[in-house]
């Protein structure tokens, strides 16, 4: 399934691509370039030029692309499907996909009309009962249609929505048809049941969530799926034994919630790991309070930080004021900005002069309307123009809402100092800025720097280098794994990662978070959402899906990555045309499923054909 996307992914772009419409296309800057390149003759070009040209993501460009929906070539019009599903323009595709006879176009018509406004529940029903490839992606349209809306299938479409997800012979419009109907609540005996023995378990796992019951299976994402779904101490307590550790950990979540305190305390005793300690220590202190503080000060003092931030989570649950005043004092930020608690708490961790982008989160949120008998604003200030003097576009989020405290309690004067960030390197916060100024002093504020400026182009040399090139990853836990790296589809963000790889950067870091049959993330040098590498990359998406196994950018916002990477762990399509894929493992997903929080990148390596 992956495979055919990548070939076709590949004819569609061509390669090498045109090097000065990728300058272009990562500028985001004046579109007309591409707009001119649409009159090539060259008619990769003009696919390129296409695909660039949806990326700018501007409504008002719609008009170029739209005569492409009738062009010739067939990988032309699929592409202009998806660029003006991306730029969400009034483009009506309904009377294309009437006339359109190729499979493929069809299918991108289909998944188009998913995403844009003028879609209907009816634009999707006749292509449930076409051939495969098509039925997949009215499917898939259908099911984006009604999740974005947030509207429940008619009775019509759930009775075909469920011979879909009987019938079909491909995985993924099987998942995408139970994904909908789990989302309407329609928990269909007959349909759920024979989704049970499906041969997928991705299909599985989504009749478990569906019939909300425990099923013993050989897939852990199917297991543990059933034990969030079952959720009872019983089978919690069987499944701390689980021979998958994200199995494990979640049943010792869940005894937490009014269980036993029997086998927690006997948990807490294992000796080695410390990930399975410090979960049950969390779940002690919700079910036996008095047991859990005997403990607390061994995990607080634990060698581990990641221990500590569990002996933070439990503390507040005891609320021990003592301890977690120590941990506020903690040498990780990361355990700091899990201790914090009151105002005071957070604008202490302000004053210490912290540059830590996941302690600012933590701690700004707790300053809202807060001055703090005129405290807050003064440290504010200083914290935004020393985070400002890093010059790193990746400080945008503490910025914001740095900007946002002193909005809402800053004086006249305290916005007038905030000029210099009219000319900032991030034209958000300039905007923001000017925001701030103008509501706080009535004046006619505007901002100086309005576009965005982006890091030099790779060499072509660089780029070409790419093609077929793989990495291996290497785990101090977990083991190793590799990857196939697809420039044709994110040619920049390939060369990113690669140059990191090659550089180092992501030797000694974690995957910090470990979200269970979702995504794996990791790759921060702060190992937490907030701290990347010091410039943004920009978004690639394309006709990639977000299936198992492939590797993603972590991004807060449209053309936020920093360097932080995914990995599925199961067909998240819901993130489809919103994060870029730009690998795929290809050997040792085994050791993606076993890789635990804190588990560290020992070396990543570029290998090229």
């Amino acid at each position: 399934m992956l495979v055919e996307a990548l070939v076709s992914v590949s004819l569609l772009v061509g390669w090498p691509l045109d090097y000065p419409l990728l300058g272009v296309e990562d500028a985001r800057g004046d579109a007309r370039p591409l707009v001119e390149a649409l009159e090539s003759d060259d008619r990769a070009v003009v696919r390129q030029a296409i695909r660039a040209l949806g990326r700018f993501e501007r409504p008002e460009l719609g008009d170029s692309i739209l005569p492409f929906l009738a062009a010739p070539e067939p990988e032309i019009r699929t592409e202009a499907a998806n660029a003006l599903a991306q730029m969400k323009a009034p483009s009506k595709l309904s009377p294309y996909l009437e006339r359109e006879r190729d499979p493929d176009v069809r299918s991108a018509l289909y998944e188009a009309l998913g995403r844009l406004d003028e879609a209907s529940e009816a634009a999707f029903l006749t292509g449930l009962s076409e051939e495969d490839t098509v039925r997949r992606a009215a499917m898939k349209g259908l099911e984006r249609f009604l999740r974005s809306n947030e509207v429940a299938p008619s009775k019509t479409a759930v009775a075909a929505i469920r011979k879909v997800a009987r019938d079909s012979r491909d995985a993924a419009t099987r998942e995408l048809a139970l994904l909908t109907l789990n989302r309407a609540g329609d928990a269909d005996p007959e349909t759920l049941h024979a989704a049970l023995a499906d041969p997928n378990p991705g299909v599985r796992r989504l009749a478990v969530a569906g019939l909300k019951e425990w099923h013993d299976d050989p897939s852990y994402i199917v297991r543990y799926e059933g034990l969030r779904a079952a959720g009872d101490c019983r089978r919690a307590e069987v499944s701390i034994s689980d021979s998958s550790e994200h199995v494990a950990l979640l049943a010792i979540d869940l005894l937490g919630k009014g269980c036993s305190a029997e086998a927690l305390e006997k948990i807490l005793a294992e000796p080695g790991g410390w990930r399975r300690p410090a979960h049950a220590l969390v779940s002690l202190a919700q079910v036996a309070p008095e047991k859990a503080r005997s403990a607390l000060a061994r995990f607080a003092a634990h060698p581990v930080w990641q221990a500590r931030v569990y002996a933070a989570r439990a503390a507040k649950v005891l609320n021990d004021g003592e301890v977690l005043a120590r941990l506020r004092t903690d040498e990780s930020p990361n355990v700091v900005a899990e201790a914090l608690v009151t105002p005071e708490d957070a604008l202490s961790a302000l004053a210490t002069a912290t540059d830590h982008y996941g302690l600012l989160m933590a701690a700004l949120p707790l300053l809202s309307d807060w001055d703090g008998g005129g405290r807050t604003a003064p440290v504010l200030l200083e914290t935004l123009a020393r985070v400002t003097a890093q010059k790193r576009y990746t400080s945008r989020d503490p910025r914001r809402l740095l900007l946002d405290r002193l909005r809402e309690i800053g004086s006249a004067s305290d916005a007038e100092t905030l000029a210099y960030l009219l000319a900032d390197y991030d034209p958000f916060i300039a905007r923001h800025a000017a925001d701030v100024m103008r509501e706080k002093t009535g004046k006619d504020v505007e901002p100086k720097t309005l576009r965005f400026a982006p890091d030099p182009l790779p060499s072509e040399k660089t780029l070409r280098s790419l093609r077929g090139a793989r990495a291996v990853v290497r785990m101090k836990e977990a083991g190793e794994f590799r990857i196939e790296l697809l420039p044709e589809a994110a040619p920049l963000t390939v060369v990113k990662f690669a140059e990191l790889a090659e550089s180092g950067y992501y030797d000694g870091l974690t995957f910090h978070r470990i979200v269970p049959d979702f995504v794996i993330q990791g790759g921060s040098p702060g190992a937490n959402e907030y701290v990347g590498t010091p410039g943004y990359m920009r978004d690639e998406v394309s006709l990639l899906s977000h299936e198992r196994g492939t590797l993603g950018i972590s991004t807060r916002g449209r053309d936020t990555g920093d360097g932080q990477i995914f990995v599925n762990l199961v067909d998240n399509f819901r993130l489809d045309h919103d994060y870029t894929v730009f690998a795929r493992v290809d050997e040792g997903m085994e050791t993606v499923d076993a890789i635990q929080e804190g588990d560290t990148i020992e070396s990543i390596a570029v290998v090229r054909q």
